[in-house]
């Protein structure tokens, strides 16, 4: 600990990451936390047990002295109570994180899991760092460090910019620093199971009958990967299989056929809860079935090319993906009843059942 002079902080170099803090040996709860390419003055003192941190300024905008009469003029004003109506100053990457996936309008336990988990493995050493210290620079050049998988580094960042903007709701932040990056164009996938056969010879060798029966539920169903997942038995209904939480927020119930019952009946005797059981996972369900060569998504896709060439409408193929509709009739006020779209997924069902060579 030293006295924050004009000759220190002018001084002090700046780390290649993270942040450096500096507190005065003289003006208790003075600080200078040093970033890659800033400066900033914090006050920071305990206050009802919890921690405040104040925003003072950034240098050379706001010399040493200057900062040093700010901190003593806090101290004076929290030690008279005045303290309890300061803002704290920018809240860490971590803490707008966390009060960001508190939202209750976020759409599912899962999109927090995979939130969290993309950004201790992406921006994890931006985590303590507050959010005025994360620079244009910094965001633009972890963008491109990114570079060999443009949807992650695209994905992440968006994330980011949304915690950003959820955050400048209440603290005094300036528009987020994505603004300097130039997003990497994204192409679509577009894969389908070209081959059926196939499909079936290479899942029908699979070693665990729990696998195979989660990709079969996949075509058959159109699911993403995380909707048949976590599917538990109190879901699966003799008419229909219910998802209480879905990519677009709502809950969705798919008209069930026999073929689905078919492929799941072998599960039943295996958990009482989820369908597709892993005792040794953290969850209790499977998280990693074994890789094919075809992706999950790979399987929605088939599902829905199958539908439409079997003669479903598009926006009846839309409906038993659970796709938020396009027209305003469609988002709030059509809805099509269970037994309304029973048949197209019969027909699709069908389909797919010819191709695979099921009798």
């Amino acid at each position: 600990m030293s006295k924050l002079t004009e000759t220190f902080v002018k001084k002090t170099s700046h780390p290649s990451s993270g942040t450096r803090k500096h507190w005065d040996s003289e003006v208790k709860g003075l600080g200078l936390f040093v970033g890659k390419r800033t400066k900033t003055w914090y006050f920071q003192k305990d206050i009802g047990g919890r921690t405040k941190r104040t925003l003072i300024g950034r240098y050379p905008l706001i010399s040493s002295a200057s900062a040093r009469q700010a901190a003593q003029s806090l101290a004076l004003e929290m030690s008279r109570g005045a303290g309890k109506v300061y803002q704290t100053g920018a809240p860490t990457l971590e803490r707008a994180m966390e009060v960001y996936l508190a939202r209750p309008k976020l759409r599912s336990e899962r999109a927090r899991y995979d939130l969290k988990g993309q950004f201790q493995k992406h921006l994890g050493d931006w985590l303590r760092l507050p959010l005025d210290e994360i620079t244009k620079g910094m965001v633009a050049a972890r963008h491109g460090e990114m570079a060999k998988v443009p949807s992650a580094a695209n994905h992440t960042l968006r994330n980011f910019r949304a915690v950003w903007n959820h955050a400048r709701r209440i603290h005094n932040l300036p528009e987020a620093p994505t603004l300097a990056i130039e997003w990497y164009e994204e192409t679509p996938d577009g894969r389908i199971i070209d081959d059926l056969r196939d499909w079936r010879r290479h899942i029908d060798e699979l070693d665990n009958p729990i696998h195979a029966a989660y990709y079969r539920l996949l075509l058959f169903t159109g699911f993403r990967r995380s909707e048949a997942l976590t599917l538990r038995w109190r879901d699966v209904h003799t008419d229909r299989i219910h998802l209480p939480v879905t990519k677009n927020g709502r809950s969705f119930d798919l008209p069930a056929v026999d073929i689905h019952h078919k492929i799941l009946e072998p599960m039943r005797s295996l958990s009482r809860d989820w369908v597709f059981p892993a005792p040794k996972s953290r969850s209790g369900h499977l998280e990693c079935p074994q890789r094919i060569k075809w992706s999950p998504h790979a399987h929605r896709r088939t599902f829905a090319t199958v539908a439409m060439e079997a003669g479903v409408l598009e926006e009846i193929v839309g409906r038993l993906l659970n796709h938020t509709p396009i027209s305003i009739t469609g988002q709030r006020y059509a809805r099509p009843s269970l037994d309304a779209l029973r048949p197209a997924m019969a027909t699709t069902c069908t389909a797919l059942s010819e191709r695979l060579s099921i009798d």
